[in-house]
Formats: C-alpha cells, structure tokens, sequence
C-alpha cells in the first residue's frame, strides 16, 4: 500500500509539471543571501545557489549573471538608521555567476553598498549605483577596476544605458531627480526634476523617451531623451506604488510592478495609459518577460513567491516558492 501511495504523488507531481522549458528564470533573494533558479515550464526550483549578503540587482552580460550584493543592514522606511548595526563593507560588490556551473566564479568591488547596475553595449563597462555614496562608480568589467566615481544624488538606485549607449540614467531616492551622465566623458551633464522616490528607469527601443518609476509619486515621469527633460507624469492611481518595469521589444507595452499596491500594470506606451492589471501578489518588485514575451515573472517579496503571469490571459497561472525576501528576476535561454 505504501509503494501504491508513493507512486501516485509522483505521478500527481509528474502530471502538475509542464514540459522543461527552454529558458530558466533566475531570482535574487535579498533576506536568503542567494539565488533561485526555477524551470518555468516544469513550475518547479531547480537550483539554489549561496551569493552573498542581500543580493539584489540582478543582470545578465556575455553569458554570465551578475548580482549586487551589499553588507549594509536593510533599513526599511521608518527605520531610524542610527539603531542600525554597522555595515560590512567586506561584503560589498557583483558576484560573478556562471549558470552553467552555477556557483560564483568571482566577485567584482563596484563600491559601496552596491544595489543596481548596468552595463555598456559591449559589456565591458558596469555602471553600478552605490546607495550611501550618493554616486555611481564606473567598473571595467574584464579587470575589476574602478575607473570613476560620480555623483549623482542622494541614494541613488535605478541605473540604464540608453539604448544608443551614449549616457546613463540614475535615479536619486532622495533627491526625486534623474541624473543623466555622459557615458564616455563619465561625466555628469544634467539632473531632470521627476516624481517623488524614483526607483527604475526605462526606454523605448527607439531611445526616444524614458519611463521613471516614482514609488511615491504613484506615477510614472516621461523624459524626452532628445531634450533631457521632463514632459510630464502619468498617473497611476492612489495606492499604487510602482517599482520595477519590463518593456517588450517592439516598445509598445511597458509592465511595471506596483509594490505594496499589488498589481502588475501594463501600459500602452503611444497612448500612455494603462490597458490592463493584475494583482501579482504581495509586493511584488522585480519583474522580467519570457523570451518569447508569453509570460511575466514577478519577486514578491514578503510571500518569498514568484509570480508566473500568462499575458494573453491577464492573469496568474501559478506561484513558486523561492528564498526569503526576492528582490530581482531576469529570464534566460538555457
């Protein structure tokens, strides 16, 4: 009887999974210190690999997965920082990860408190925002080095190249403003006034216009790349807080995950107006696109889940189980 019984959960478990995919999605866990690996396909973790203290930018570049990790102790809002243990700065920097060995091969100092980043064309540079240092620094990938520090504004977080890869956006928490940069001057050349507490930034394929998040802002800020400057700001809604974006390829749909307001918005980016939502989950924060743009991942936070959201659908086909506290996701090609 027990043999009947083992037999038919695996073949209950066998049955609930879907084929293996042909790509895998690879989730930071800022609380757990590492990263989930998961088949979307077969809905299930395949790997668990150790990175280091509270990874949270997560990016790919010449095959290899990069991840900021920081040994400053998180300080939610509301925390008085004061009462904060004092950081490691032993921890500080990218962790190297091979997915085909899938461990660490080597770890980058991309200065203190590191938490996002972005990479040249070439991906030979990393621009990476250094969250107490109110700057980003510039790092050669192939040597470790770092070439230059600018600043940039008060807690800086989201980091992105344009997509002719002449300047670099970054985002101030603190200051509401979007500091433009000269990518081969290293050089800052501008601050663009948007909503309160930017966190990510976006652009259209064409490099024509950028999308600012304000988590405070319950908005969205339109920069005209030409111009540098603000046009103007999308409302979102009262109680929506967005975060982190996805932008399909051809530019005509801009996702963006809504934190403690719970839902994944999609925007139409010609319009500028949201043509659908989803409530993810709880928190959700980073989100990434399938290869083939069918599917939408979510790290939700507090929940310690991944959401799997079927686009043509609007809705969610399932969670999994991850580490504590997800920060980012990206999807890859096996």
């Amino acid at each position: 009887m027990k043999k009947l019984l083992c037999l038919c959960v695996l073949l209950s478990t066998a049955c609930n999974r879907g084929p293996r995919s042909s790509y895998l999605v690879y989730v930071s866990n800022e609380g757990s210190g590492d990263m989930t690996v998961i088949d979307p396909g077969e809905a299930r973790v395949v790997e668990t690999i150790a990175l280091g203290k509270r990874p949270r930018g997560i990016h790919s570049s010449n095959g290899m997965i990069f991840v900021a990790l920081s040994g400053s102790p998180a300080a939610p809002p509301g925390v008085d920082e004061s009462t904060l243990p004092p950081p490691d700065k032993s921890a500080d920097g990218v962790g190297v990860v091979d997915p085909a060995q899938r461990t660490v091969v080597r770890r980058l100092f991309g200065g203190s408190d590191p938490e996002q980043f972005a990479f040249s064309a070439d991906g030979k540079l990393m621009y990476v925002a250094n969250e107490d240092a109110a700057g980003v620094s510039v790092v050669a990938v192939a040597s470790g080095k770092v070439l230059a520090d600018v600043k940039t504004g008060a807690e800086p977080e989201g980091v992105a190249l344009s997509p002719d890869g002449k300047f670099v956006y970054v985002t101030s928490e603190d200051e509401g403003t979007v500091a433009i940069l000269d990518a081969g001057k290293r050089a800052l050349v501008k601050k663009v006034k948007v909503g309160r507490r930017p966190r990510s930034v976006t652009f259209l394929p064409d490099g024509s216009r950028a999308f600012v998040a304000n988590e405070n802002g319950a908005s969205l800020t339109v920069i005209d790349c030409a111009r540098q400057e603000a046009l103007h700001d999308i409302p979102l809604g009262v109680g929506l807080k967005p975060m982190g974006q996805a932008m399909s390829r051809d530019g005509s749909r801009l996702y963006v995950t809504t934190g403690r307001g719970r839902k994944v918005l999609t925007i139409d980016t010609a319009a500028e107006k949201i043509v659908a939502s989803v409530d993810a989950g709880d928190r959700p924060w980073g989100v990434a696109l399938s290869p083939d743009e069918k599917l939408l991942f979510t790290a939700n936070g507090p929940s310690n889940d991944v959401s799997v959201i079927d686009l043509a659908g609007n809705r969610v086909l399932r969670k999994v189980k991850v580490g504590e506290r997800p920060w980012g996701v990206i999807a890859l090609p096996r």
